[in-house]
């Protein structure tokens, strides 16, 4: 045998045995280094495994924990604080503790009122009644004045108003919407109005802002009655019903502010005669005479 047939025949000796040492485990002798990349990858792998937590490190999640309670806890005082600062200072912009006396009413009342707005001519005695100096709630004197008739009155007008447009294929979200603004506007404009006379007559009247809107709001009544009959019967019906209804909303506001006007004279025993006094009537009558006008002028559109 030549020297090239012997070293082929040792290399492929060589060669097949490599393999089976590697997969065994076992160093092969004419091998120089250890090949240990296998080895440190599989060992930090499972380092990393026992040593780290699946849901991270406990001081971290006690940390983030602590955070969250400090975030709820503050939120929960700023909260506190914010609610006990619109307490306090509420009753600057809106008198709630007031507008809960306009608005306790019961059926009985609302029923009562009703009729008084739509017959007015029968009813004697408009004095509203005091406990202690304190004017009694609606509920209990039908003299009183109250926001729940006119806030009614108004929603109701307007779907009224929204009703009488469509039977006449003229109803569409602007135009309702122009509706309701423009009787908020002219609302607005009468009570301003009023402050501004009772101002430039020098009246001290126990008057409120709310009792003029309320007494300016009672004419919806009387504006829905109206709407509805000429709805229902005509235009020559409209007309009828709705100068009833102005008549009895003329005489129910001038019997109404004639005491609350007046009541100054009446305290200090000014003859009626007098010429302050008699601006004041005829002050309290433009009031009432103003009424009519509106009922007319927010409704004669919707009856055709």
């Amino acid at each position: 045998m030549s020297y090239e047939a012997a070293s082929g025949s040792v290399l492929r000796q060589t060669s097949k045995r490599r393999p089976r040492s590697m997969a065994s485990g076992v160093a092969d002798p004419h091998q120089l280094f250890d090949d240990t990349s296998g080895s440190v990858s599989g060992h930090g792998g499972e380092y990393l495994a026992q040593g780290t937590p699946r849901g991270g490190y406990p001081a971290q999640e006690l940390f983030s924990e602590h955070m969250s309670n400090l975030a709820v806890s503050y939120g929960s005082s700023l909260a506190n604080q914010g609610k006990e600062l619109v307490d306090k200072n509420i009753e600057r912009f809106i008198p709630v503790t007031k507008l809960k006396y306009y608005f306790a009413v019961d059926t009985i009342y609302v029923s009562k009122k009703l009729g008084l707005l739509m017959f007015p001519y029968m009813h004697r005695d408009w004095e509203v009644r005091y406990q202690q100096d304190t004017p009694v709630a609606p509920r209990f004197d039908i003299n009183a004045p109250d926001l729940y008739i006119p806030a009614m009155g108004f929603i109701t007008y307007i779907l009224v108003a929204g009703l009488a447009l469509g039977t006449q294929n003229r109803f569409s979200p602007e135009i309702l919407g122009m509706q309701a603004s423009s009787a908020l506007i002219w609302l607005v404009i009468e009570v301003l109005a009023i402050l501004f006379s009772l101002y430039l007559v020098t009246v001290n009247t126990d008057l409120t802002t709310v009792d003029l809107v309320a007494f300016s709001g009672y004419k919806y009544v009387g504006m829905i009655v109206g709407v509805l009959s000429g709805l229902l019967f005509g235009r020559i019906i409209y007309y009828l019903v709705l100068s009833w209804c102005c008549i009895a909303s003329f005489v129910f506001t001038i019997r109404t502010l004639r005491l609350k006007i007046l009541s100054e004279a009446a305290a200090e025993g000014v003859l009626v005669r007098g010429a302050r006094n008699q601006l004041r009537m005829y002050l309290t009558m433009a009031i009432a005479a103003v009424q009519p006008a509106f009922m007319y002028w927010l409704t004669f559109h919707l009856v055709r």
